[in-house]
């Protein structure tokens, strides 16, 4: 089953601390397999728990990705 596009939002407009592993996978294109595989390694990021779940901090996603960090004032 293939994901389409508008199945999340930008990157950018994310505000949450952390997404799952889907969501994570789908940013920064690679399968949740591979993600779960960099959960046990050492690699680019490393996920935290939250429940019993992987969680991923968008700032280690647009560290990665490039994106610009929005500053809080």
């Amino acid at each position: 089953m293939a994901i389409r596009d508008e199945a999340y939002p930008p990157i950018e407009s994310i505000t949450k601390p952390t997404v799952p592993t889907p969501q994570a996978a789908y940013y920064l294109n690679r399968s949740k397999q591979t993600m779960r595989i960099w959960a046990m390694r050492e690699h680019p990021i490393r996920p935290i728990r939250v429940h019993g779940r992987l969680a991923w901090a968008v700032a280690d996603i647009k560290r990665l990705l490039g994106v610009e960090m929005e500053t809080t004032r």
